[in-house]
């Protein structure tokens, strides 16, 4: 049986694309970034899930209050290198409003 090309492999795909100022290598894919990204999430998630059980509230929110910088830099670095302002503020930045409404309610506990 034939060996398959990926679509991005073909030598005329190559000569085209780096024709036009795009690199002749496809890049390097963003599995490394979601994994660090996976992991800071899932440490935060279990964090977060374990400051109520062994603390309180207080700490819970003094916690809640750091993570919510996590999003507001992710919306400055969507905008930086030039993502969509939709994504930015409608993911990222509400992202980080929620988190703010939910550490001033602990707070107030």
């Amino acid at each position: 049986m034939p060996r398959r090309r990926r679509p991005g492999s073909w030598p005329a795909a190559r000569a085209a694309g780096s024709a036009r100022g795009r690199p002749s290598r496809p890049p390097r894919p963003t599995t490394d970034l979601f994994s660090v990204k996976g992991l800071r999430d899932g440490a935060h998630g279990l964090l977060g899930l374990a400051l109520p059980a062994f603390v309180g509230a207080r700490a819970e929110a003094w916690f809640m209050l750091a993570v919510a910088v996590v999003p507001l830099f992710d919306t400055l670095i969507v905008l930086r290198n030039g993502g969509a302002k939709a994504v930015a503020f409608g993911i990222h930045f509400a992202t980080a409003v929620v988190v703010l409404i939910s550490a001033g309610l602990l707070f107030a506990v």
